[in-house]
């Protein structure tokens, strides 16, 4: 089962206590860089601001209920398409399986003798024709018995890199609970907030530049949301002075996000000015 979250924010809302201690605190990170961009004006000149770096998360675990039975990641990985990430024990779903395939062969046995007695004038044409049914139904249970046992075994379902592990092998796991958390490349976006006044400047595809501290140059930035609503404000506004005050949130992502870490306080600069 796969979730999606946006940024650090957990898709499927229901994520183990780790899981969701640690995407508390990812939220408190962000809301507490929010208000000190605000609180500072967020402005380091006319056409820089400062920001923080967020991610689109994937989040991976069983359909259904488990224990973990092994673990082939650890957390920091990087994982190709299809590389195996953890097993969850699949005594049960065998089980099913097996019961299938003894469900599937009795209804083989009741065909074969309802196509012997009706080639010998004992049987009837609807006897075959229910044993042909029941085999259908016996071959749909079984397929569907031996899809539950493969979805025991997850593998990455893109290329990224293991951000964080929330069971370990011997650990039981809810259904619908993440067990690894992936970052893929591209999945990176940089956060920031403008003020009302320099909104009309900005444009989708606009290039923007990237610094941090510890970045050895630039990186290079293209602006892909725009918020349409404002951000931290009171429902109704009193005067011209408050609504100078509005901010609105605006996005933008890199093609080379090696170069960035979640969580990462930024400036996004626009070299072209605020015209």
């Amino acid at each position: 089962m796969l979730f999606m979250a946006d940024s650090v924010i957990i898709v499927g809302k229901t994520t183990s206590p780790l899981a969701g201690a640690s995407m508390t605190l990812f939220r408190i990170i962000g809301l507490m860089m929010a208000a000190t961009i605000l609180v500072g004006c967020q402005k380091t000149s006319d056409s820089t601001f400062q920001g923080w770096v967020e991610a689109d998360l994937i989040y991976v675990g069983p359909d259904e209920a488990g224990r973990i039975d092994s673990l082939n990641v650890r957390e920091g990985d990087s994982v190709e398409t299809g590389r195996p990430l953890f097993a969850v024990d699949p005594e049960l779903q065998q089980a099913d399986v097996d019961t299938a395939n003894a469900s599937l062969a009795n209804a083989k046995i009741t065909y074969d003798r309802a196509t012997s007695l009706l080639k010998s004038a004992s049987g009837t044409q609807k006897t075959v024709d229910d044993a042909e049914a029941l085999i259908r139904t016996e071959m749909a249970r079984l397929n569907a018995a031996q899809t539950r046992l493969n979805r025991r075994k997850m593998a990455s379902p893109l290329n990224a890199s293991v951000q964080e592990i929330y069971y370990r092998p011997g650990e039981y796991v809810p259904a619908g609970r993440p067990v690894v958390s992936l970052l893929p490349p591209n999945n990176l976006k940089i956060r920031f907030f403008v003020p009302e006044t320099v909104l009309p400047k900005i444009s989708l595809g606009q290039p923007v530049e990237i610094r941090c501290d510890g970045c050895s140059a630039a990186v290079p930035a293209r602006v892909t949301f725009i918020s349409r609503t404002s951000e931290f404000t009171p429902p109704v506004i009193y005067s011209r002075e408050e609504r100078s005050k509005l901010v609105y949130l605006v996005e933008a992502r890199t093609g080379t996000p090696s170069a960035l870490r979640v969580g990462q306080p930024v400036d996004v600069h626009f070299p072209d000015g605020l015209k």
